[in-house]
């Protein structure tokens, strides 16, 4: 696993909020649902998103955005259109009284907007967790970036398109899995396009013994890993290991470690059959004391709570 690839292996949807959008000028939504990483991919028609800080970005058929938290912004047809309807956290949708308009704006199997004919169409992809995402991932990203489907060309996006508006078993896995993919191509190709503005683990691609370090990690999380052992199986001495994976990475290795660990661990318990002990075993913790107290530290929130969170929102 490469630098980059151990980055962008952190989002995990679970439930995530898939829709297609279709509305009809004038039109603006305000946005303060504050989701940790929100995809906007456009399908006909111009949409804006316009940042309360930074540049208006025009978004045409095939263009794709990235949004952070805890950014606010507006998606709108125009970067001067005042806001309509207001999208708060949880995705809640009100008029700009504080009344819902959920009901009176949907129009079938995830489709929403203020006309169903609408010639602006639009697909939006919110991871609503923020355990799914690398806190390191987030750091790397500015409030909004974009890519045009000129530079940047997917099948990913039609196939979200298609899949969004189904209502099959097993479909929210389904636009789960799509998004992560989704995420990860535009990333991808987003970073690769940076020159000076990569961030340094980006400009480091290509080290040897950081790259066989994380590989290790990723490979084998139960292993009782020491920065010794690590560096050994590295080919690197542990002072040099612990410098150049502190450059690279922008955290200690061991540090590195832990936050995969519980991210794993996350993952694992939401799968049947997994209890805390299991989990523990799994991701290197001899007693699930251990591995709890570190889960709380690290997640804000016991083991027990993250799985009854992650069933209540599945």
């Amino acid at each position: 696993m490469d630098t980059l690839g151990g980055l962008l292996d952190a989002p995990r949807a679970r439930g995530a909020f898939a829709l297609r959008t279709v509305m009809s000028s004038p039109w603006s939504l305000r946005i303060l649902a504050e989701s940790p990483i929100t995809l906007i991919a456009g399908v006909s028609g111009d949409t804006w998103v316009v940042p309360d800080d930074g540049e208006p970005v025009r978004l045409g058929p095939g263009d794709i955005a990235v949004t952070r938290a805890p950014g606010h912004y507006n998606v709108a047809d125009s970067p001067t259109t005042p806001p309509t309807a207001v999208i708060h956290p949880g995705q809640r949708c009100c008029d700009l009284e504080g009344n819902s308009v959920l009901e009176e704006m949907t129009h079938g199997v995830r489709t929403w907007g203020n006309d169903p004919e609408g010639s602006t169409v639009f697909l939006v992809g919110a991871y609503e967790h923020l355990s799914d995402i690398s806190d390191r991932l987030l750091r790397a990203l500015p409030p909004v970036l974009s890519m045009s489907h000129v530079d940047w060309e997917s099948p990913l996006v039609p196939l979200l398109r298609d899949e969004v508006v189904k209502d099959e078993p097993g479909q929210a896995a389904v636009l789960d899995r799509l998004l992560d993919l989704l995420l990860t191509a535009v990333l991808k190709a987003w970073f690769a396009q940076q020159d000076a503005k990569r961030p340094d683990w980006w400009r480091h691609q290509g080290d040897r013994i950081i790259e066989r370090a994380l590989r290790i990690m990723h490979d084998d999380p139960a292993h009782p890993w020491t920065l010794e052992t690590l560096a050994a199986e590295s080919g690197a001495s542990r002072a040099s290991l612990a410098r150049r994976f502190h450059n690279l990475v922008g955290e200690p290795s061991m540090t590195f470690l832990k936050h995969w660990r519980m991210a794993l661990a996350a993952d694992l318990l939401c799968q049947p059959g997994e209890t805390v002990g299991t989990v523990a075993e799994k991701v290197g913790y001899s007693t699930p004391f251990a591995f709890s107290a570190t889960f709380k530290r690290v997640r804000g929130l016991s083991p027990q709570e993250h799985r009854a969170g992650a069933l209540s929102t599945g």
